[in-house]
């Protein structure tokens, strides 16, 4: 079924960092795992390998650029590129007044042969894709052929991978979390852009959260995302397994891989119950998940032994 097909951790800003790309990697060696949206400016302004440097385990991994001058755009992806991102991808659908007020984001799909002039500039710095992630339509420009217009228009400038995210932005009185609840799926709208544009790899997003869901999108398009189910449950990516015909680790065997990165992270000055947020999940649904929860969270000094301890009494719980 997975001949060339993909699914994708979505880049989700203060959730997708390395350290939990390096935990998401434990549970599938499939999935593209994308970064936090990255500026142009936390690039070429900030301590850049503080933000482009991940660990080797984690490929496929896909950088994504926040930008809208073709220049930067195009020197952040000579920089990414030396530090070897598997492909690049340009957010054209993040809703946020900060990213609008810097003309990123979804504020960009009304401008697409700027986006189009984006991709060449840095299509001339890599062999790597440049893709592109977008929304199906903003505010009142949320017609079908508007986002048609804007993936012909883009697609003339050699992007062939589109990752729709099936409902419109609304740029002004909706914050970035009900922009992710309150405007409609449509699906329907992604599934015709793939039947409009064969030739195209077109990736859905939004609102998935099971493996069923997962493989119904994948009988109309190429791709799914799916970004906060992966987070909080991402036993989920561990199911994903089953549509290469792989095994499913489980939570022993994934902690088991778990523990030695987090020795290692302590001893490189990481905060463990800073760090631990992101592990919240991985017994999401089980007995005992609560106080795992309440085990790993806003502690100040917390250690490995302390985390295994913890996980070790969930196990038992479970029987597994």
């Amino acid at each position: 079924m997975m001949n060339d097909k993909r699914i994708s951790l979505a880049p989700m800003i203060d959730y997708t960092t390395s350290d939990f790309r390096y935990f998401a990697r434990l549970f599938n060696p499939k999935i593209y795992l994308y970064t936090e949206m990255i500026s142009t400016s936390a690039i070429l302004k900030g301590d850049t390998d503080y933000v482009l440097r991940f660990n080797d385990t984690e490929h496929p991994v896909v950088l994504q650029l926040g930008g809208s001058d073709p220049s930067k755009m195009a020197q952040c992806t000579k920089i990414a590129d030396e530090y070897g991102y598997d492909e690049i991808n340009i957010n054209v659908g993040c809703p946020s007044d900060k990213v609008q007020h810097n003309k990123i984001g979804a504020c960009l799909m009304k401008e697409p042969a700027l986006v189009a002039k984006m991709v060449q500039a840095m299509q001339n710095e890599t062999d790597k894709p440049i893709t592109v992630k977008h929304r199906i339509g903003i505010d009142d420009m949320d017609s079908y052929e508007f986002m048609r217009d804007f993936v012909a228009c883009v697609s003339q400038a050699g992007c062939t991978h589109f990752i729709a995210h099936a409902r419109t932005a609304w740029l002004q009185g909706l914050s970035p979390k009900q922009n992710r609840e309150i405007p409609p799926l449509r699906y329907e709208d992604v599934y015709r852009l793939k039947q409009e544009f064969p030739h195209l790899f077109i990736e859905i997003n939004g609102g998935i959260d099971s493996l069923d869901a997962i493989k119904t999108h994948l009988q109309y398009v190429d791709g799914v995302m799916v970004g906060r189910a992966f987070y909080h449950n991402p036993m989920l990516m561990s199911e994903c397994n089953k549509l290469w015909g792989l095994n499913t680790p489980s939570q022993r065997q994934i902690l088991e891989q778990l523990y030695p990165y987090l020795q290692q992270r302590v001893s490189q000055g990481a905060n463990l119950g800073t760090l631990t947020r992101h592990f919240l999940g991985i017994f999401q649904g089980l007995t005992g998940a609560r106080k795992w929860r309440q085990d790993l969270s806003g502690k100040k000094n917390l250690t490995v032994a302390e985390i295994q301890k913890s996980a070790n009494h969930i196990l038992e719980q479970n029987n597994l």
